[in-house]
């Protein structure tokens, strides 16, 4: 069973197409027009273990916001479409990531229900990864991949005072727990109410 989404998302503001095949093996094909996210979709792919196809355009005239928010969109409804049932899968999947001073704590619930708690000690609206993008930018992606995804996640940024550190161990954390979460290691459901879509 070939576990694939894809999303074709056209607004006013932005222009996605994404493909993801959850049984692949890290490869990236990205093209936004937001550098540093196209870095951190790459990272995605290679942490998750995911092949990730990506093209995107925005109205980044104005700023990097909506592409972000999009793009994160289209990639939480790739994977609902290609987790399907969720029979089988492992459901819950952790990881702590480090990188250089910062630590990121990512867990995840593959439960059909959408949910986000995104802890940090540094001030997310002030603290830049680059000089047109705000750390709190990392929190719009993963709470849109959730909502759409259809999955709980916990980031926990431990510790942190560089903000392309700490976005870095976020994005590779959070990829990581979706790897492990994602797992096919059974066949049934798991889930008492026997079903994660309803």
């Amino acid at each position: 069973m070939s576990r694939i989404g894809s999303v074709e998302r056209k607004t006013k503001e932005t222009s996605i197409s994404l493909a993801l095949a959850l049984d692949g093996a890290g490869r990236a094909d990205v093209e936004t027009p937001v550098g540093f996210l196209s870095h951190m979709l790459e990272t995605i792919a290679k942490h998750a273990r995911v092949d990730l196809t990506v093209r995107a355009a925005g109205d980044v005239h104005i700023d990097a916001h909506h592409t972000v928010e999009d793009v994160g969109l289209a990639f939480g409804e790739a994977l609902d479409q290609a987790l399907g049932s969720r029979a089988g899968i492992e459901r819950f999947g952790t990881s702590l990531v480090p990188l250089d001073e910062a630590l990121a704590r990512s867990v995840v619930d593959l439960s059909g229900r959408p949910y986000i708690v995104f802890e940090s000690p540094v001030d997310k609206e002030l603290l830049l990864v680059t000089v047109d993008f705000p750390f709190a930018l990392v929190e719009e992606f993963w709470k849109s991949a959730a909502f759409r995804g259809k999955f709980n996640l916990h980031v926990d940024v431990v510790r942190a005072k560089n903000g392309h550190h700490a976005a870095e161990a976020v994005f590779k954390s959070a990829a990581r727990a979706l790897r492990q979460a994602m797992a096919v290691t059974g066949t049934e459901v798991p889930s008492t109410k026997g079903t994660l879509t309803a």
